[in-house]
């Protein structure tokens, strides 16, 4: 069976920003290996018919509170951002862009920069930060999320999600089973024992 669990993710998703801080205490055990999957959450929501939780006032209201419920129980550091929602769009593609090496580090910066530090993610010049930070070229960045094949792959990766049936993040799929929610990493833990 799987010793490795796919997660799929959008920074714009607070619960995928807390399901983030939870892999990080898994992130030094080898013996289970994350494979981040990133996705538009935005577009997997048009594919799916699906209304955000951030467009329903009532959801939003019981999202912002149970956010920080969650992230006091497992002593996460968490601030709902005062921009939410944004468009990820670049971010994700600026993911997809850069090497290997660095996409842990990048998409950590940026999950802490959006819903720790309440940066206005959508401005370049706090992606730019970041992009410094870590010796990213930011012409190499700019030009790079223009690019046709990083957005084509965006497209395919949150088209193949959907194709999988997944319909939100963050999601956690172990040997071809779904588990949806930040809540349900321990049941994806456990289906790589099964």
């Amino acid at each position: 069976m799987s010793k490795s669990i796919d997660f799929y993710f959008d920074v714009i998703s607070p619960y995928a920003f807390i399901a983030h801080n939870k892999i990080k205490k898994f992130h030094a055990d080898k013996k289970i290996l994350f494979n981040y999957m990133p996705i538009l959450l935005g577009g997997l929501h048009n594919l799916a018919g699906i209304t955000a939780p951030a467009f329903n006032k009532f959801k939003m209201i019981n999202m912002k509170n149970d956010c920080d419920l969650v992230s006091k129980k497992n002593d996460i550091k968490f601030q709902w951002n005062d921009n939410f929602p944004i468009n990820s769009l670049n971010i994700m593609r600026g993911y997809l862009l850069i090497k290997k090496d660095l996409k842990y580090d990048y998409i950590n910066k940026i999950f802490d920069s959006y819903w720790v530090d309440n940066k206005d993610m959508s401005k370049q010049e706090n992606i730019n930060f970041i992009l410094d930070q870590l010796k990213i070229d930011r012409n190499f960045f700019l030009d790079g999320i223009k690019n046709k094949k990083t957005k084509d792959d965006l497209k395919l990766l949150t088209k193949q999600a959907y194709d999988k049936e997944i319909f939100g993040a963050p999601t956690f799929v172990v040997n071809n089973k779904i588990f949806w929610g930040q809540d349900r990493l321990g049941y994806a833990i456990d289906e790589t024992l099964n």
